[in-house]
């Protein structure tokens, strides 16, 4: 074979090589999502129906965000169990919470204040509830991908209280 020949051939098994370990994910496969900088707010299902409006302010490293919140319906994951090959499933299912999200233009393990103002569904003020806490870190993919911050609070009768990681 000619010296151009070798040199195809060469090439060729070289970028055969590159593109078959550019797609070899394993062990190492880190999802593509971005995290979201954000204070995430469950109001309990008990508390659910006394709450109308929700108005947020998050304070973190000298820099404060504030906003109403748009309550939605919450929702738990209920299994569907596996089929023989092994697929499993979960569906949604109401579950009477109400969720909302206060979207932050950074979030750190700094601590946060965070303080709610609500209102009934008739206008009328509820009880205003602050709290101090440190947003929770964790490696839900494993160490390899980085690890993802979360602040999240709940909201009952009892006041507001740092939602706790399952």
């Amino acid at each position: 074979m000619h010296k151009p020949g070798r040199l195809l051939v060469l090439l060729t098994a070289a970028l055969l090589s590159a593109s078959v370990s550019a797609c070899d994910f394993r062990g190492s496969a880190c999802p593509a999502i971005a995290q979201a900088t954000a204070v995430s707010i469950t109001v309990t299902a008990g508390y659910s129906p006394k709450v109308g409006a929700l108005h947020v302010r998050a304070c973190q490293d000298g820099t404060c965000k504030e906003g109403d919140v748009e309550l939605r319906p919450g929702s738990a994951s209920v299994d569907s169990g596996c089929n023989p090959e092994g697929v499993c499933s979960a569906t949604a299912s109401p579950d009477g919470t109400k969720v909302g999200v206060l979207m932050l233009d950074a979030l750190t393990e700094s601590p946060m204040a965070v303080t709610v103002s609500a209102t009934a569904p008739d206008g009328t003020a509820l009880p205003v509830r602050s709290l101090e806490f440190s947003p929770q870190a964790a490696y839900p993919f494993g160490e390899q991908c980085g690890r993802i911050l979360s602040a999240s609070v709940v909201l009952d009768d009892a006041g507001l209280h740092q939602q706790a990681r399952p």
